[in-house]
């Protein structure tokens, strides 16, 4: 199968979520939690268009699906479609103060250690296996944490939340892929929406005025959300969640050199070790997969 396609789909998809901040930090001065709320709403009305005029099939499927189970596996199904709903608002809302409040660089090491964190979730929540390699990729991650902890110990605790939280989110989603993700996207977002109107009702400030307010949820959205979600489901369609998982550091080495180049941020002596010692545990987390990879390239050739 010619994979190539599904690569460019998974490449276009973590590049354009690399840029992420240019949705965010034009519109700083907002509140997180109201940024949030437009973010969530706005994303529902979408999906709900997408799904009822175009998908109708694949949510009728997956409905047929849910109803043909035992109710004892609907249930844990709800509590986990609805856990996972929550985690993933908690992780937006803390990605959202992180990015505007703390800086890129805080929010680039949340996705550089989540793929690490995610592994070690699942070898604690799943027990799941973890090589000798594996395991010493952790051990340098977790002096490379001890590292940008110097001077900067509040924004670690940030990025860890959120690589945590989506880590979590994940993990939960492996246990609900018999369903359609956009789907399944669209129904988790619904439920935390109901979850948190009466908290709009509360805590939302007054109707922003300002147009770039609106041109950057929008962006945030569209292109920040949707696009990319297609984008990433066509290309797991026909390419395998290792391949993925290396891809997916396209997203934080983008925010990284955004935030150096662009934003201007400063990095410290301590900092560029830290990171540094990051990107050698993501070659030695991921060296048997890039071995195997180059293995069998060579092989075909």
């Amino acid at each position: 199968m010619n994979q190539s396609k599904y690569i460019f789909s998974a490449v276009i998809a973590y590049f354009i979520w690399g840029f992420f901040s240019f949705g965010l930090k034009p519109i700083a001065h907002y509140p997180s939690l109201d940024i949030l709320f437009y973010r969530l709403f706005i994303s529902v009305f979408f999906l709900l268009i997408i799904n009822i005029g175009f998908r109708r099939d694949k949510i009728k499927s997956d409905w047929n699906l849910f109803k043909s189970l035992e109710k004892k596996e609907r249930n844990k199904l709800s509590v986990l479609i609805s856990g996972g709903s929550i985690i993933l608002m908690a992780n937006w809302l803390v990605f959202i103060v992180v990015m505007n409040h703390v800086s890129v660089q805080a929010a680039s090491l949340s996705y550089l250690v989540c793929p690490i964190i995610t592994t070690v979730l699942a070898f604690l929540i799943l027990k799941e296996k973890l090589s000798k390699t594996k395991w010493f990729a952790v051990a340098i991650s977790i002096m490379a944490c001890g590292i940008l902890s110097v001077g900067h110990f509040t924004d670690l605790l940030y990025s860890l939340f959120v690589a945590v939280a989506f880590a979590l989110y994940i993990l939960i989603q492996r246990s609900l892929n018999r369903f359609d993700s956009f789907n399944l996207l669209m129904t988790q977002l619904l439920i935390v929406a109901i979850l948190m109107t009466p908290l709009v009702v509360m805590y939302a400030g007054p109707l922003p005025t300002e147009t770039l307010f609106y041109q950057c949820i929008m962006a945030i959205v569209v292109l920040f959300t949707i696009i990319p979600m297609f984008l990433n489901n066509f290309a797991l369609k026909g390419i395998n969640s290792s391949t993925v998982g290396i891809l997916i550091y396209l997203n934080p080495m983008m925010n990284f050199f955004l935030a150096i180049t662009y934003y201007k941020e400063p990095i410290t002596t301590i900092q560029i070790i830290g990171y540094g010692l990051v990107l050698i545990a993501i070659l030695v987390f991921n060296s048997q997969i890039i071995l195997k990879n180059k293995y069998l390239k060579k092989s075909e050739v």
